[in-house]
């Protein structure tokens, strides 16, 4: 018998992305770091608001109360460029939410992207695109969040949808469609439908949440349930049912839209986030739920 106890599921997150900051961003950004720090200082004992992936943070690490005893747990990382000193009210905020968040790094104004790895986080989420961009270029997923309040969440279930190229899998196919156009894309698809996807920057992050919800019953009571959400149809879905299967992950759900917008789809998904390499269908997703953009691939040249 096994008894290794499995890594954990790690996601790294920035205070703007978890918590609704923008009023005191935006002194930052007009009156400077002094007056930022005052603000905060003399706001410490007043509970941030909800941001845009709060609910999100609160269904992973709800898991863990919820996770059989072989099953991963979830660790949440605050990566942060306050300071200590004004961080203060970030770990209040964390407290009064009840969030078990344990780790944290307050940076003072420096890059927070370079403690990702360390932590072993599996994902990161900022609404500091350079620093989204900086991870993935390190390698781990990583997805510019617009800041927000938070949304009310749909469902008990935590629900993840992603797109397919450029996201799970590589961009070699979209490349194709947008040098050749989309006959070519159909044509290259149909010939290489026994030929796995190349993996994209989420594929890790995808098997580290397939092994967390491998450890629940599936079915209408799982915790845990994903979507593939993407453009391609007909004959094109092959290829991803094949390369799915070659890696052993299970996705719930796939939307396969042939163009049409994702947004609609999403909220009847009820996803909790949605990843994605395209501007245009982040614009979208976002009317509709919390989505991520993944500045990766050819959409993003």
């Amino acid at each position: 018998m096994d008894d290794r106890i499995p890594p954990p599921l790690v996601v790294a997150i920035t205070t703007r992305a978890l918590f609704h900051m923008e009023d005191s961003h935006a002194l930052f950004e007009q009156q400077g770091i002094e007056a930022f720090a005052e603000y905060q200082r003399r706001h410490e004992d007043v509970p941030l608001e909800p941001g845009i992936a709060f609910p999100l943070v609160r269904k992973l690490l709800a898991l863990n109360r919820l996770n059989p005893a072989h099953a991963p747990q979830v660790e949440v990382i605050l990566l942060s460029r306050n300071s200590a000193d004004t961080g203060l009210r970030v770990f209040n905020s964390i407290q009064h939410h009840g969030l078990d968040i344990r780790r944290a790094t307050f940076t003072s104004g420096e890059p927070v992207w370079p403690y990702i790895r360390p932590f072993g986080a599996q994902l990161f989420l900022s609404a500091n695109p350079d620093s989204v961009r900086a991870a993935l270029e390190a390698g781990v997923a990583a997805a510019t969040i617009l800041p927000a309040r938070a949304g009310e969440p749909r469902h008990d279930q935590l629900r993840i949808a992603f797109d397919g190229d450029a996201v799970l899998f590589g961009d070699e196919s979209e490349r194709v469609s947008r040098e050749q156009g989309v006959e070519a894309f159909g044509r290259h698809e149909r010939e290489r439908a026994r030929e796995p996807l190349s993996g994209g920057p989420f594929r890790g992050f995808l098997a580290a949440l397939h092994d967390l919800q491998a450890a629940f019953p599936a079915g209408e009571a799982a915790p845990i349930r994903t979507a593939l959400v993407t453009a391609r149809s007909a004959p094109a879905h092959e290829r991803v049912i094949r390369t799915l299967r070659e890696w052993g992950v299970r996705l719930d759900e796939a939307l396969f839209l042939g163009g049409r917008d994702k947004g609609p789809f999403l909220e009847a998904f009820g996803a909790d986030i949605f990843f994605d390499d395209s501007p245009h269908n982040i614009a979208s997703a976002r009317r509709h739920v919390a989505a991520g953009h993944v500045p990766h691939g050819v959409a993003n040249s």
